[in-house]
């Protein structure tokens, strides 16, 4: 049973994990990269699409992307979605390919991604606290139905903090690069 606590609470901060990476990965630096557009949806036969399951996204170069549709007809509806989106992107249609321009950050918009990295990575770091609340409670639940011994009960508050001590360590390792990701110019 206690097994079971800690395997859930682990998968559980696991998932936190990825999601702040997908989180951090929307987060635009002065560097192209092709998942930017992962979340960015195009109106596809009236069904909102991400980008990439309608069209080929590539890396021209540093600063590039080259997105280059399944579908002739959905050029202009692919650059207006990227346009619509709030990444600040302005794209231009080179004939069937749209090409995404990086633009450099300016001083005061890295401070102000800096400031969405540091409330995801705490949004992340709560996430990851809850869970361990979570198993404390449930581990707690055990000991007063008798299903546990009290050092037994012990020992795994102990597990179970020691793995969010490694996934809080781990949010903050991811942060510091990103942090640093962005003020590189």
């Amino acid at each position: 049973m206690i097994a079971d606590v800690k395997k859930t609470a682990e998968q559980k901060m696991k998932k936190t994990l990825e999601t702040l990476r997908n989180d951090l990965g929307k987060i635009r630096t002065g560097r192209a990269h092709t998942g930017l557009l992962d979340h960015v949806m195009v109106d596809y036969y009236g069904t909102p699409t991400p980008i990439p399951q309608v069209a080929n996204v590539t890396l021209i170069d540093a600063r590039n992307i080259g997105v280059t549709p399944w579908e002739k007809k959905l050029t202009s509806a692919i650059e207006k979605a990227i346009r619509d989106s709030d990444l600040g992107l302005n794209p231009a249609t080179q004939g069937e390919m749209v090409r995404v321009p990086m633009p450099p950050l300016t001083e005061e918009r890295r401070r102000d991604l800096i400031k969405v990295v540091r409330t995801e990575g705490e949004n992340a770091r709560i996430a990851v606290r809850n869970v361990r609340r979570d198993a404390n409670n449930h581990l707690k639940d055990l000991l007063k139905h008798k299903k546990v011994a009290e050092d037994e009960e012990r020992r795994a508050q102990d597990d179970v903090q020691k793995l969010t001590d490694r996934y809080i360590a781990e949010i903050d390792k991811m942060l510091q690069l990103k942090e640093a990701d962005l003020m590189a110019v």
